[in-house]
């Protein structure tokens, strides 16, 4: 018995004009960002950027920036993808309305408007609050790895820096030297060239040593800038002891380096970069930060830095929290990294609940006590008492998931800026289209 089967119409005409909106349902996360952009997001600083009238006229901002909203939301980051998403795929489709930008262009207008379209983090922050999906009741803080523009092994130490600088200058300066005294001899065979022309080799390698040069530069000047900060630390100490009347306990420091530790790197690709350590090894990268709601996991500040140490990023993201919502948080939870004396003492002052794990292990109270200090101790004491009760467990379960749903979830593994304030912009585009789709779901 044969079986019927329902009408391919492939190659039938629509009688009646679609819009593009119809191809999309309705509960799409790209409808939700064409209806923020056109009807909630302030544009006024894109918008009010496009001054000239002469040739074609440019594509309209609010499309612009729900289709670069949506790539990142949908985890397509690169224009050449976002280009072709808008040919091929529906969603796409819509917010271009079937007119899609060249790939150059996406990238023209992320890197003019960068700036601008990092600042989206905060009003798409303040939408989510209006909604009702940001309490402050508990806050969760973490920072996770992720690789640079950039490949480690594009970098070089500052004791390998030295060496290859003496090298190279001396090759250099031998063909000069050599090619000025065959100059006088070979003039008929090099015609009405010079004579000297410095050949390609030796160019990239001139190129080569002053790219050494500029690197160990910088390194000796922040080693300088280091020790100097250094000196001033031990000599308001120094000073705070002798108001107070203590005694002097212990040897006298040696002065602190102002040469560069050997093993100090600096990488030609993202200077800016640093080689950080993961679970998985080293990486070339920065150290990305945010801050996350219990409510419903949006993230309600973020920051962005090339240091290996989270302990300085606990009071800007607390800080960035007021900032960004006119309110501090109830509670606060943070792993070891951020554990210190400092942060106990600043968040105590901010009457922000702490809950900071003391000490690397499976329980938050355990591990080596390399941190002390009476503050540190009344931490461990208090995890201690509520055992498994504390509230030092929400950690894991409302900031933790949030990285994963980017890296994984979204594919975001690596950055495409190079420069940490271009770097900083991109990361603060990532939480934004995170907090979108909260918004999404939660619509």
């Amino acid at each position: 018995m044969s079986k019927d089967f329902r009408l391919w119409k492939i190659d039938e005409a629509q009688l009646l004009p679609p819009s593009v909106q119809d191809y999309v349902p309705r509960d799409h996360l790209s409808r939700l960002i064409v209806a923020l952009v056109r009807e909630e997001l302030d544009l006024s600083a894109i918008a009010g950027s496009y001054r000239s009238v002469l040739g074609q006229p440019p594509f309209d901002p609010r499309m612009m920036t729900a289709l670069l909203l949506h790539g990142y939301a949908s985890g397509i980051y690169s224009s050449r993808r976002i280009a072709r998403a808008a040919s091929e795929r529906a969603d796409f489709m819509m917010i271009v309305a079937g007119d899609a930008p060249d790939f150059r262009t996406i990238s023209e207008f992320r890197r003019r408007h960068l700036k601008a379209l990092a600042a989206l983090f905060v009003q798409v922050l303040q939408l989510a609050e209006k909604a009702g999906l940001v309490k402050l009741g508990h806050v969760a803080l973490d920072g996770t790895k992720i690789k640079a523009n950039a490949s480690k092994h594009k970098a070089m130490s500052y004791e390998r820096m030295k060496k290859r600088e003496a090298e190279l200058g001396a090759e250099v300066d031998r063909w000069l030297k050599a090619a000025e005294a065959a100059d006088r001899e070979e003039d008929k065979l090099y015609g009405k060239q010079r004579g000297d022309e410095m050949p390609d080799w030796v160019a990239d390698k001139q190129k080569r040593l002053e790219k050494i040069r500029q690197a160990k530069a910088e390194l000796e000047a922040e080693a300088k800038a280091a020790a100097e900060e250094e000196m001033r630390r031990r000599e308001k100490a120094e000073e705070q002891r002798k108001a107070e009347g203590r005694k002097k306990n212990g040897k006298t420091p040696a002065p602190p380096k102002t040469e560069p530790e050997g093993k100090a790197q600096r990488n030609f690709t993202d200077p800016e970069s640093r080689i950080l350590k993961t679970k998985d090894g080293y990486i070339q990268g920065y150290n990305a930060q945010a801050a996350v709601d219990a409510q419903a996991q949006i993230i309600v500040a973020q920051s962005l830095t090339h240091s290996m140490s989270d302990q300085d990023q606990l009071v800007p993201l607390i800080d960035g929290i007021k900032d960004n919502l006119g309110r501090k948080p109830k509670e606060a939870s943070a792993d070891a990294g951020y554990c210190s004396e400092a942060n106990l003492a600043a968040l105590a002052e901010r009457e922000v609940g702490a809950y900071l794990a003391t000490g690397r292990a499976k329980h938050p109270a355990e591990g080596r006590p390399k941190i002390s200090g009476p503050l540190v101790q009344a931490m461990r004491d208090k995890l201690k008492r509520a055992g498994r009760r504390t509230r030092y467990r929400l950690r894991k379960q409302v900031v933790e998931p949030v990285f994963g749903q980017i890296k994984q979830a979204r594919g975001f593994r690596q950055f495409l800026l190079r420069g940490i304030e271009k770097v900083k912009a991109e990361w603060a585009l990532i939480c934004t289209a995170h907090n979108l789709t909260k918004l999404a779901q939660a619509a």
